[in-house]
């Protein structure tokens, strides 16, 4: 008798941590889902920021490249290949680019003049430094139905 009370605490125990385990594994605290989450946006974060760095490079808009461009034409020229069926009416797609603009913290939508015909974008303006004239150049070009564009934005500090 004495032998079965004592199994039958050591697998009530035994029950109880199985069971504690499959519940931290199986329902994860707010905590542990937490620093799940953190790990998997670092890891987005760093992707996007490589992906970003490898595009801009791919379009030469790199603060050395902008400046060299700047100095032998004053301005900056960008292409993309034709997509068929991504012919887009100008006004929006210069809503669509000023609308990125306001969302870039380093841009100014109000000091970026955007002017489109026919899919190619004209940039004018003033931009605090040579990489948010790279900047200004990417979002536009990544926006559907610009082909070409064409910046003469001008580096002014604030």
């Amino acid at each position: 008798m004495k032998t079965a009370l004592l199994f039958l605490i050591i697998g009530a125990i035994a029950g109880a941590v199985g069971w504690r385990y499959y519940e931290r594994t199986q329902n994860p605290t707010l905590a542990q889902r937490t620093g799940d989450l953190v790990d998997k946006t670092k890891e987005v974060a760093v992707g996007t920021k490589d992906a970003v760095v490898a595009k801009a490079d791919d379009l030469k808009l790199s603060s050395e490249n902008i400046k060299e461009e700047l100095a032998k034409t004053g301005q900056v020229v960008r292409k993309k290949a034709k997509v068929a069926g991504e012919i887009m009416a100008d006004a929006r797609i210069i809503a669509v680019i000023k609308g990125k603009y306001v969302l870039e913290k380093d841009l100014s939508a109000f000091a970026i003049t955007v002017n489109c015909q026919d899919g190619q974008v004209n940039l004018t303006g003033a931009v605090t430094a040579p990489e948010h004239i790279g900047k200004a150049v990417q979002l536009a070009l990544e926006t559907s139905g610009v082909h070409d564009v064409v910046s003469q934005l001008v580096v002014r500090a604030n």
